[in-house]
Formats: structure tokens, C-alpha cells, sequence
């Protein structure tokens, strides 16, 4: 039986089909790198030893689980949605094993204050929604607050091994995660006043204004369902930003054995601001 929530995701999609409503993007993911190993310091936010501490043990958890955890930090994601960047670049890039979908892609963006742990599809039913909500607000973000962004990054991967090894328990009780009725309902009533007034604009002929070709924009509707555009990276190649062929092109100490196997990713996980 679904639960409440997906019954409104599939709503959402269905209803984001019809329009196919597009976002300005600013911030494209870079292509996968050659040396393909656990961390990406866009900006040298980790100190050198901190850096190789972080990647040095998500690799051996790597190699000893086959599942894959990759952290990447960047600046500014320039006003994208980062659960929406997430997604996309742990899909793109195929972390964790093509038949397990066994990885998780942490993204830190320090001047937006903004964190997201995306879970592969494998990883979904190991690492629950709440789980990296929990992670990010009760491990992730009191450490960033005080800017230890290595103290936030390197236990909250800890608490992920704990949960993928079963042995972590909660001690918060009597959370309920059953999603609130009353929410449902106010969902369906502000997507139905925002069918209306599209029905209105196209009444009155105010429709399109942009012009003819392929644009710059993302796809919420792409962004929602990820997971029919198919396992591993995408294919083609993407130009990154300024900066980040250098900050994401090289490696501490080595990487992963084999590189990226090509996992899938389609929206799951947490973010967070602080």
C-alpha cells in the first residue's frame, strides 16, 4: 500500500508533466573526473591532512562494502535547489556499483549555508529520509555552526557506517513518520489554484516567452523522476564553472579501486541550512 507521500509524488508528477516547468539553471555539474576517489574540495575548505584523513577512510569503507560515499564541497551553488544538484550529480557521475546503486553523494556548498546527503537507490531502504535529516541536523550542522566543517563531515559519515552496519540506535522515541493528513489536502488545494491560474494565463494567451531551441533551463519534472533517465552517468559531457577542473581534478593519496560503477541516484536523502 503506498504511503501518503508517495500517493503525492506521483500527483506532483503527473501534474509538473502537463507544463513541464522549467528553472533558469546556474550552476552546471562538472564532467566525472579522471582520478575518481571519495572527496572533492572545490574550494581547499579541509585542511590538507583533514582531506586525506576523510577520503582515506571512505575509501576503505569503500573497498570492504563495495559502497561508495563521496563528499563534495563547493563554494555556491549560485541560487540552484541543491537537493535538485545533488541528484543530478550523483547520477551523473555513477557513484557506487550499477547493481547494487549502493552510493551517496554529500554535497557542502559553505557560502549558502547549505548541506544535502542524496542516497543511491540501493541506499534509500538502508538510509531512510529521516535518517539523513537526522544526521545532517543533530551531527552535520551543530559542527558546521562552529566551523568545523571536518567535524561535521567525518561524524556524520561515522553515524552512515553505523546505519549501513546496523548498529545505530535512536534515542529520540515516539517520532511518528507518518505524514500529516492535513498537509495532504493543503498540497492538492495550492496545486489546484496553480492549475487554474494556469488555465487562466493560456485563456488569455499569455503562455510561452521564450524562444525556440535548447535552453539553459532544468526540468523539475526531470529532477522528480530521475530514475528513467536510465543508470551510471549520463552520456555526452557537461562544462563545469570556472575552477572547478583544478579543485575537483586531483586526488590526496589514490582512489577508488575501479573507479565509479555507475550507480543510479533518484532523489533521495536530506538537506539542510544553517
Amino acid at each position: 500500500m503506498l504511503k501518503s507521500k508517495h500517493i503525492i509524488l506521483i500527483f506532483l508528477v503527473s501534474f509538473l508533466s502537463s507544463f513541464q516547468i522549467t528553472a533558469n539553471a546556474q550552476f552546471d555539474v562538472p564532467p566525472v573526473p579522471e582520478n575518481q576517489t571519495s572527496v572533492y574540495d572545490e574550494i581547499d575548505l579541509l585542511s590538507p591532512s583533514n582531506r586525506v584523513n576523510l577520503e582515506q577512510k571512505l575509501i576503505r569503507y569503500s573497498d570492504s562494502t563495495s559502497t561508495q560515499i563521496v563528499v563534495a564541497i563547493v563554494s555556491t551553488l549560485n541560487g540552484d535547489d541543491i537537493t535538485l544538484v545533488g541528484a543530478e550529480w550523483g547520477h551523473k557521475w555513477g557513484i557506487g556499483q550499477a547493481d547494487e546503486d549502493n552510493g551517496i553523494f554529500i554535497l557542502l556548498a559553505k557560502d549558502d549555508r547549505d548541506v544535502d546527503i542524496n542516497t543511491g537507490y540501493g541506499i534509500e531502504y538502508r538510509i531512510s529520509d529521516i535518517d539523513a535529516e537526522r544526521i545532517i541536523n543533530r551531527i552535520m550542522i551543530p559542527a558546521f555552526k562552529k566551523g568545523d566543517y571536518y567535524a561535521g563531515l567525518d561524524q556524520g559519515t561515522d553515524a552512515m557506517f553505523k546505519i549501513l552496519n546496523g548498529e545505530f540506535v535512536d534515542t529520540v522515541q515516539n517520532e511518528s513518520n507518518e505524514f500529516p493528513v492535513i498537509i495532504i489536502f493543503f498540497l492538492l488545494f495550492i496545486i489546484f489554484i496553480i492549475f487554474l491560474i494556469a488555465i487562466s494565463k493560456n485563456k488569455r494567451g499569455g503562455g510561452s516567452n521564450g524562444k525556440g531551441g535548447r535552453t539553459n533551463g532544468t526540468s523539475i519534472l526531470d529532477a522528480i523522476i530521475l530514475s528513467n533517465m536510465g543508470r551510471g552517468s549520463y552520456g555526452g559531457s557537461s562544462s563545469s564553472r570556472g575552477g572547478f577542473g583544478g579543485g575537483f581534478g586531483g586526488s590526496s593519496g589514490g582512489g577508488f579501486s575501479g573507479g565509479f560503477g555507475g550507480g543510479g541516484f533518484g532523489g533521495g536523502g536530506a538537506s539542510g541550512s544553517w
